[in-house]
């Protein structure tokens, strides 16, 4: 194990599925428009896929969040269903995502006192990404706001953005540490920008979040945790 850091670091930290449960919800949504739409042809597998492969779309056109997911269902269901979705299947649809927005914010094991702990030695952003309104709601609701220094939300987490992050929060590259749960968002991105990065991996990380963990060049650092509160042992 590397030894513990003791100069004050810059921690960029993601919200969703690493500060509180998101994605369950969503999994959870897709499974009763799966039952919902109960086709006759396509197994729940076939229809997962088409999808994910809607949703895909819908996030070049309508970004992220619950706005992009109602929109992929609605899509998905032209698609697949032999009926036209008629205003009252529409309805039934919204419904179905209209759940997600109704769930509390459900903070993951180990993070308040975690994050307590590291707002007293570190400079802790949280950064997020999605719909502006939507992701704001979430980090009032949440109470974990004090702990930050300012909350960046941003429409992606690609190489170009954590770029405009290091110069807008005039950050140091070897002091400064992106941690997530998302190879694609949070971890592969913030190391090809310069940065270091903490992976804690989520058993239901979003699928369109999948990939596989780049090697840090030094002198870009990669930590990999099992869970939030390990963060102590580091920082």
């Amino acid at each position: 194990m590397p030894e513990k850091i003791q100069n004050p670091q810059t921690l960029l930290i993601d919200a969703d599925d690493t500060l509180w449960e998101n994605n369950i919800y969503f999994e959870r949504a897709i499974v009763n428009f799966i039952s919902f739409l109960n086709h006759k042809e396509y197994s729940s597998e076939q229809v997962r896929a088409v999808i994910d492969d809607v949703e895909r779309e819908c996030i070049m056109s309508h970004g992220y969040g619950l706005h992009s997911f109602a929109h992929a269902l609605a899509r998905a269901f032209e698609r697949l269903s032999v009926e036209p979705i008629t205003p009252s299947l529409h309805e039934a649809i919204t419904g179905i995502t209209q759940t997600i927005a109704k769930h509390p914010i459900e903070i993951r094991a180990g993070v308040l006192e975690t994050l307590d702990y590291l707002a007293g030695k570190h400079r802790l952003i949280l950064m997020t990404k999605g719909a502006h309104a939507e992701q704001s709601s979430k980090v009032e609701r949440s109470g974990l706001k004090q702990f930050f220094s300012t909350v960046e939300i941003v429409a992606e987490k690609d190489e170009p953005t954590y770029h405009s992050v290091v110069s807008k929060y005039e950050l140091t590259r070897d002091i400064t540490w992106m941690i997530g749960n998302s190879p694609k968002s949070d971890i592969n991105p913030a190391l090809a920008a310069g940065l270091n990065a903490v992976f804690i991996p989520h058993d239901y990380t979003w699928v369109l979040e999948h990939e596989d963990v780049e090697k840090a060049t030094p002198p870009c650092q990669l930590l990999v945790v099992e869970n939030f509160a390990e963060l102590k042992e580091y920082f």
